[in-house]
């Protein structure tokens, strides 16, 4: 089974996509890691991108979708995977397409999770880790059980990322509305978009990306 995980940023796509690859048996994969691991391997598509990345330049769509060819052709993606950043653009998208087809392969579906853009922001800058273990953490939505200790490992010290503010957040919505979210009619005129309340608690998220993939095989 092969799926897309569709929705702006904090709309916890990263959460659901690890929950279902540890359930299903599918594969995570992130055009980041794969870049990096296609680098360290040393091969020409991979050299290539870190050299772009050294630079501060994207990588161009075509390399991409050439080290995503690689990765998913590897034994343990036989059962699946799930693509994580990518594509993010109707070119990635159609791109991606066509390289499914021409190994007799696709996508069984595209899960919009669904999001309202205030509550996204509070969300997104409302949020923290512990800086030992990275256990997540909310101003509002999931505070330590104990005010300013980690629950996981008792740590007194935590971390924000330097981008969770609401200017840079903004922005970031601004690029996903502008860029990624056409890919909701693309996908839904091939009949592979599901939707899904992104908003609503994390277990019951699952729980509708769940129904989602049941109902595929039916």
């Amino acid at each position: 089974m092969n799926l897309i995980l569709l929705g702006p940023p904090g709309a916890g796509k990263g959460t659901q996509a690890q929950e279902i690859a540890k359930k299903r048996g599918l594969v995570q994969l992130s055009t980041g890691e794969m870049l990096r691991s296609a680098a360290k391997a040393g091969t020409k598509d991979g050299l290539e991108a870190e050299a772009l990345m050294a630079k501060g330049e994207l990588v161009p769509d075509d390399v991409v979708v050439k080290i995503i060819s690689e990765r998913i052709e590897q034994p343990d993606c036989a059962g699946g995977f799930i693509l994580d950043g990518f594509p993010r653009t109707l070119m990635q998208a159609a791109a991606l397409d066509r390289m499914l087809a021409e190994k007799g392969n696709k996508l069984d579906a595209v899960i919009e999770l669904k999001a309202d853009f205030n509550r996204l922001v509070e969300r997104i800058v409302g949020r923290y880790a512990c800086a030992k273990c990275g256990q997540g953490y909310h101003d509002r939505f999931k505070r330590p059980k104990v005010r300013g200790v980690c629950d996981v490992c008792g740590s007194t010290e935590f971390s924000r990322r330097s981008d969770d503010n609401a200017e840079t957040v903004t922005t970031r919505m601004m690029a996903y509305y502008r860029d990624t979210s056409p890919l909701i009619g693309y996908y839904f005129c091939k009949q592979t978009l599901r939707s899904v309340d992104g908003m609503a608690s994390i277990g019951e998220v699952a729980t509708s990306i769940d129904n989602v993939i049941a109902g595929l095989s039916r």
